[in-house]
């Protein structure tokens, strides 16, 4: 939204050409997503604590995390919230791929809400049984795999150091993202369920991410580096750069003794 705006207005104001090039959005949206993490984080702990609702219980076959006990979760709710800001405010909203990947977060993130609800409410750590979140991840995850197939993504799968290596999974593409999709969601899980920590591999897979998708939406970086170019993708770099940010934010209420 504010993206459209303000490109709207360079035509008048040169200065605000810079809104056009994707490593200045990224970086706003780094700064707009720490900062609102940082901020509303508080208020948010502070509006659980008053209402009363207890933190999610300790699993008892984890490693001893009983100073936790109490402490209130969700948090990840104001780090979506800081991210989906960010993104609204400076991607470009015509791109597929930006919804596609935000539809996929929500979905997941719709999942997480249930399952952490049940938890605080039944005073259980058990919340949305494992079938059920198998079903939803793979429908959410073969749907966008559906989308890509329809607008033509390239299906290669290609290997790093092999620079003519690769083969086409067609509609195998379906079952790859899935598997994909489905295991990343079950990974994160599984390190969170661990030990509460999973905001560090989700920061710097992020990072990660977002220099491919930088250097895939390029086609220039993308030609000499002998990687796919995905033209339009390079807007999720924004996405990814709230993503880390938002993590920090988060981090400095997480850090011990944790807040949420």
């Amino acid at each position: 939204m504010l993206f459209y705006y303000l490109v709207s207005l360079s035509e008048q104001y040169s200065a605000l050409n810079v809104f056009r090039y994707l490593t200045f959005r990224s970086m706003a949206a780094f700064l707009i997503s720490f900062v609102f993490v940082l901020v509303f984080q508080p208020l948010f702990i502070r509006r659980i604590r008053k209402r009363g609702i207890k933190g999610q219980p300790i699993r008892e076959d984890g490693p001893a995390h009983q100073e936790k006990e109490g402490t209130p979760t969700m948090g990840g709710l104001v780090v979506l919230c800081g991210v989906l800001v960010a993104t609204l405010l400076l991607a470009d909203l015509s791109n597929v791929y930006v919804w596609l990947v935000l539809a996929v977060m929500l979905g997941h993130a719709g999942l997480g809400f249930v399952d952490d609800w049940q938890k605080i409410t039944n005073q259980n750590s058990k919340g949305v049984s494992g079938p059920t979140k198998l079903v939803v991840q793979t429908l959410i995850s073969v749907s966008a795999a559906v989308v890509l197939l329809w607008l033509e993504f390239n299906t290669e799968l290609r290997f790093p150091f092999l620079k003519d290596a690769a083969i086409d999974l067609g509609l195998m593409f379906i079952v790859f993202v899935a598997l994909v999709v489905v295991g990343t969601s079950n990974a994160v899980n599984l390190t969170d369920g661990l030990d509460g920590l999973a905001i560090g591999p989700i920061m710097t897979v992020a990072l990660t991410y977002g220099i491919f998708t930088y250097l895939a939406g390029n086609s220039k970086l993308a030609n000499y580096l002998a990687i796919p170019y995905v033209p339009g993708v390079g807007d999720v770099t924004i996405i990814l750069s709230a993503i880390v940010a938002a993590g920090l934010g988060f981090l400095w209420y997480n850090t011990f003794p944790a807040q949420v």
